[in-house]
């Protein structure tokens, strides 16, 4: 097993994203269209607390892994998409629709890569990031039982997060700017925190499976080995 992580770290971690992603945002929005600024000008400024968070917590783990690489492909793709095509609020909120479409497709498209996407999130929050830990994790590979979690996590990300963005893309047309800018981030964080404990319930309940057919096979060697002392005996 690994070594056992950090839960206050883990705790500043969550906070410091959800102010930087959820929080800023909206506040910056609201000042400065109090101040006479366009929604798309608003909209954009407040963008930048997200890429922020990206950076510190790059500078925080102080190394460049699979997780951080997506996390950087995925900061390029929104600042691609925030500049070319139409300049407006409305514009803006459904190319960030498209930023996490994009990470549902990317999600299903690695499924017919060697490891999916989720192997290395899984990575990324289960281990501690040293030699030993991400041996123990890349070891479980080899386990059926593990291959198939990995899978069906990697299949309900990336199907949950292609909803997500049709869902907005579709409010983006029908509510305000003034509500969506609000209820925009919600929808992304909620989500994320929904399959947040989707997985973390998944992911227990397939450990829990686990151990028991480990604890099984172990039984079953037991008494075959017992079986053959007793033959060898009599």
């Amino acid at each position: 097993m690994p070594p056992a992580r950090s839960g206050g770290a883990a705790a500043v971690g969550w906070v410091l994203t959800i102010a930087l992603n959820v929080v800023a945002p909206i506040i910056t929005y609201n000042t400065l269209r109090g101040h006479g600024w366009s929604e798309f000008a608003a909209l954009l400024a407040g963008g930048a607390w997200p890429v922020l968070d990206s950076v510190v917590h790059a500078v925080w783990r102080r190394r460049l892994d699979e997780f951080a690489i997506v996390t950087l492909v995925f900061l390029v793709i929104t600042a691609v998409v925030s500049l070319v095509g139409a300049h407006s609020a409305r514009a803006l909120l459904i190319k960030d629709s498209a930023v996490t479409g994009l990470f549902g497709l990317l999600c299903l498209a690695t499924l017919l890569a060697p490891r999916p996407l989720m192997f290395y999130f899984g990575r990324k929050f289960a281990t501690d990031g040293t030699a030993a830990s991400t041996a123990w994790w890349n070891g479980l590979w080899q386990f059926e039982g593990f291959r198939k979690t990995i899978i069906t996590m990697t299949t309900v990300w990336g199907v949950a997060y292609c909803l997500e963005a049709m869902t907005r893309v579709g409010l983006a047309y029908t509510l305000s700017m003034d509500t969506m800018v609000v209820l925009s981030p919600f929808l992304i964080y909620g989500v994320l925190g929904a399959l947040v404990m989707w997985t973390t319930m998944y992911g227990k309940r397939a450990r829990s499976k686990g151990e028991e057919r480990a604890a099984a096979v172990a039984a079953r060697a037991g008494q075959s080995a017992t079986a053959v002392i007793e033959v060898s005996g009599g």
